[in-house]
């Protein structure tokens, strides 16, 4: 049985990078490249001028619009086309941006020509992929989490929706002060809030405490 062909469109401002890509993808028969780009504005463009694109390759920083923009501008007008970023930024916060302004896939550069192409066909069928190298990242820090606390008693604690307003901000960095400003109450009602959450989840401190909430699913 013959693959369907899948047009895709490269978006890359590094002109040696996008034709490097290119030559590599050209070699795949079931692959065809429909058009290429600069930034997201010419693959929009691009889309208008009538050009097929099932699957968009984008690097995720671009002038004029970048990878995560074009993804948003893309679910509205073009929904039925796939994104993959293919880029060098590896912390988890672009990872995580890209895939929940809509990204299908979440490559970085250094993937080899096997994993690029095994990447695009996966998206294409089944909707998402994200390559190897960032996978046993990910796999690994999960490994590295500690289980969550055992209390008996957690199910019986009641957490207020002030109480849980209150964690969040502190998990968040706030201050006493800063958490009572956007609350707009006391500097002196958050510390009593915060000190009976202590007591109450027998915590040692406001970090054990934020530790316990986050660990338990509170916040």
């Amino acid at each position: 049985m013959l693959k369907s062909i899948i047009n895709i469109i490269l978006a890359d401002d590094h002109l040696i990078v996008r034709g490097g890509i290119k030559a590599m993808l050209e070699k795949e028969k079931s692959f065809q490249i429909t058009g290429e780009a600069n930034n997201g504005l010419e693959v929009l463009q691009l889309l208008k001028t009538g050009i097929k694109a099932n699957i968009v390759l984008v690097d995720m920083n671009m002038p004029v619009m970048s990878g995560t923009e074009l993804i948003e501008r893309l679910k509205s007008e073009y929904p039925d086309v796939k994104v993959i970023i293919l880029s060098a930024l590896d912390a988890d916060k672009y990872v995580i941006k890209a895939f929940r302004s809509g990204a299908c896939g979440y490559l970085l550069k250094n993937v080899s020509t096997a994993e690029l192409i095994f990447a695009i066909t996966q998206t294409h069928d089944y909707g998402q992929y994200i390559c190897a190298e960032l996978s046993s990242r990910f796999l690994k820090r999960i490994l590295t989490i500690p289980d969550p606390i055992t209390n008996e008693n957690v199910q019986n604690i009641e957490f207020s929706a002030t109480d849980i307003e209150i964690l969040s901000l502190l998990s968040e960095g706030f201050t006493n002060q800063e958490v009572a400003d956007k609350l707009f109450t006391s500097k002196r009602t958050v510390e009593n809030h915060r000190q009976q959450l202590i007591d109450k989840t027998g915590s040692r401190n406001t970090i054990a405490l934020i530790r316990f909430a986050m660990l338990n699913g509170i916040i």
